[in-house]
């Protein structure tokens, strides 16, 4: 009795997949899990507002995700000309690196130890120079920079150029701005990172 008890369950089960599946099953579930792996412009850009206001961001700019990680919100994008990405931090109470950091004569040996403590993640750096510093205007103020030339292992691309910065939004939170690539181009970080707010 209990084993066609079992075999009339199975043909039960069956019956509702099938039933699920011709009545567009299929459909939803692959509609849920599109959403979840590319979502939506207005979903990232709802994301994107716990970071800051994007909504003033030239065309040539995509905002490619905005996410969570380890306790920070960050925002990526990209200069869909170039393939320049530029990311904001979130750090919250626990920033990663400070205004103070940046203007520091030692800031070089700071970044090569916040390098080491993810040294062993997914990317990893070889080399890191800082070869200039200098001021960006971000969410609505100017706040310092260092530009750096670094060699990354673990990626497509070797030698990277860029910046990072450190702003402080009307809040008084401490934004990360980091803008690398192969090719890197001041003009296209300043026209970015100006039209955050």
């Amino acid at each position: 009795m209990g084993c066609l008890k079992n075999i009339l369950r199975a043909v039960i089960l069956t019956l509702a997949i099938i039933g699920f599946l011709s009545l567009g099953g299929r459909e939803w579930i692959n509609g849920l899990i599109q959403n979840y792996l590319h979502p939506s412009r207005d979903v990232i850009l709802e994301k994107a507002q716990k970071v800051g206001d994007f909504s003033n961001i030239n065309e040539e700019f995509e905002i490619e995700n905005a996410t969570g990680i380890l306790g920070y919100n960050a925002v990526i994008a990209e200069h869909t000309a170039t393939g320049q990405k530029m990311i904001v931090v979130d750090s919250g109470s626990k920033p990663i690196l400070t205004e103070e950091d940046l203007k520091s004569p030692d800031v070089e040996q700071r970044l090569k130890n916040l390098i080491e403590n993810v040294k062993y993640q997914a990317v990893s750096v070889d080399y890191l120079k800082i070869t200039k510093r200098g001021t960006i205007n971000s969410y609505g103020k100017s706040c310092p920079y260092i530009k750096f030339e670094a060699k990354i292992k673990k990626l497509p691309i070797n030698d990277v150029s860029g910046i990072i910065a450190v702003a402080k939004d009307s809040k008084g939170n401490e934004k990360l701005l980091i803008s690398a690539s192969e090719k890197y181009s001041q003009l296209i970080a300043d026209e970015f990172f100006k039209n955050i707010k």
